[in-house]
């Protein structure tokens, strides 16, 4: 049974995975190390590999399945069970706690600048980085969620058979982009990764190597996405759409109670 959109697993399996991932990330030298690979840039970040890292490394895929497994939809969410649908589900709710922790990185900045003087060297990097993966990984949740921009003047004047005709091609567009930049990108990524290629800075984050391979990754999954949503939505009735859509009738519920409370 799934959980309730309410439940605490939602936000505390999220918050794990970030945890988990973050380490496995900061350690990634240590990692390629030890299967392997060696540059004069990992040997400067590595130290010796220890049980606790197998044991993170092994416990992220399982804290993303279980996840995956247990995420559910929340009101204004498209909760429609597909192959794709739940991983999109969870890295959106990764996506958010992201946001969440991109606004404490500048905010402890901001006070330790300004209210006792002494600013990080660190958090400007930090909040780069994050905001980095929540760029990326945004395209995936919003593919799944169908909250991409698209403009509907003419597509609602078409006949169904035209929508379809255009959907296809939208889709093909986006798999032959996916491909070339996965074809263009794929080893300039491998090189960032393997060397471990850092930011240049004080704190010297491996920004490089960490977003070029997860940029490839999720417009793979983009692309997969869209392919998904096409088979899904080939049979549905023509939808119209109007500038009520943009309004969520749940929110402006809970703002006349929260009015009608004062």
């Amino acid at each position: 049974m799934r959980a309730s959109p309410h439940s605490a697993i939602q936000w505390i399996l999220p918050l794990a995975f970030i945890a988990s991932g973050s380490w496995v990330v900061w350690h990634g030298a240590t990692y390629i190390m030890a299967f392997g690979g060696y540059t004069d840039a990992l040997a400067a970040r590595y130290r010796p590999i220890m049980m606790l890292d197998y044991i993170i490394l092994l416990a992220l895929p399982l804290i993303a399945l279980v996840g995956i497994w247990t995420v559910r939809g929340a009101a204004m969410e498209i909760d429609d069970p597909g192959p794709l649908d739940g991983v999109a589900m969870f890295v959106g709710r990764v996506t958010m706690m992201l946001i969440a922790l991109v606004v404490a990185v500048m905010m402890y900045e901001v006070i330790l600048r300004y209210v006792f003087e002494r600013p990080t060297l660190w958090a400007n990097e930090m909040s780069l980085w994050l905001a980095g993966f929540v760029f990326i990984l945004a395209g995936f949740y919003a593919m799944q969620q169908r909250s991409h921009i698209r403009i509907y003047l003419l597509y609602d004047m078409m006949p169904r058979g035209f929508q379809k005709a255009c959907d296809t091609i939208s889709t093909v567009l986006i798999v032959v982009f996916a491909f070339f930049l996965v074809y263009g990108g794929y080893g300039e990524a491998k090189a960032k990764l393997l060397r471990w290629e850092t930011f240049g800075t004080a704190f010297d984050p491996p920004i490089p190597a960490t977003l070029k391979p997860l940029v490839l990754a999720v417009v793979t999954l983009v692309a997969i996405q869209a392919i998904l949503n096409l088979i899904k939505d080939w049979n549905l009735e023509p939808e119209i759409h109007t500038a009520a859509d943009d309004i969520d009738q749940d929110e402006i519920e809970r703002l006349k109670k929260a009015v009608g409370d004062v």
